[in-house]
């Protein structure tokens, strides 16, 4: 299939949030692609015997997305930056719910194999990320954005600015920021036990 126009995407992004639900029919096949290349970076972040899959997170995702009433798509980059924080998300609520079903929450049932793919350590550290990222989104909800942008959704430096509306060099600036404000907030919490 050829690359439709970045145009032709934003005018069927637009008719989605006008409530048009054919120009979704018609928007699905034309990103999908670019959607599972996204799920596959962030699933490359996780641990090699992650229990999602690629397509299943785009999935999760694509349900997540059609639930949502009142975005006002702006563009390309704008509906992949809010589709990579759902797919942050999808994976936040999938290692709670590991550490429900090790506690012996009962309510998730998975079968062994799934269990015994989980360490404690590994659930931990995604939880005690997206903890680090909450907290500096409080602080900073740009410097948040931008690391959930960067690193879990992929965007370039270019694609970044264009979704949150500024200019490259802020946000090459911003991600060095954060990422020293990560990686001292995480150090802290290791050295701290």
């Amino acid at each position: 299939m050829e690359n439709p126009s970045s145009g032709h995407v934003t005018r069927l992004l637009n008719d989605w949030s006008d409530g048009d639900s054919t120009a979704l029919d018609e928007l699905m096949p034309i990103l999908y692609d670019e959607l599972r290349s996204l799920a596959a970076h962030y699933l490359r972040r996780e641990r090699a015997d992650h229990t999602l899959q690629p397509t299943a997170l785009v999935h999760e995702a694509y349900f997540r997305l059609v639930d949502q009433n009142d975005v006002h798509w702006q563009n390309r980059a704008h509906f992949f930056g809010v589709t990579a924080q759902m797919m942050r998300r999808v994976l936040i609520d999938h290692a709670k719910s590991h550490r429900r079903a090790k506690r012996g929450g009962g309510i998730i049932k998975v079968d062994l194999d799934q269990a015994a793919g989980l360490s404690a350590e590994q659930v931990s550290e995604a939880l005690a990320l997206d903890d680090v990222l909450d907290a500096l989104a409080r602080i900073d909800p740009r410097k948040g954005k931008i690391v959930e942008l960067r690193y879990f959704g992929g965007l370039s430096v270019e694609e970044t600015a264009e979704v949150l509306g500024i200019s490259p060099t802020t946000v090459m600036r911003d991600w060095a920021l954060a990422k020293a404000w990560l990686y001292n907030e995480i150090k802290g919490e290791n050295d701290n036990g």
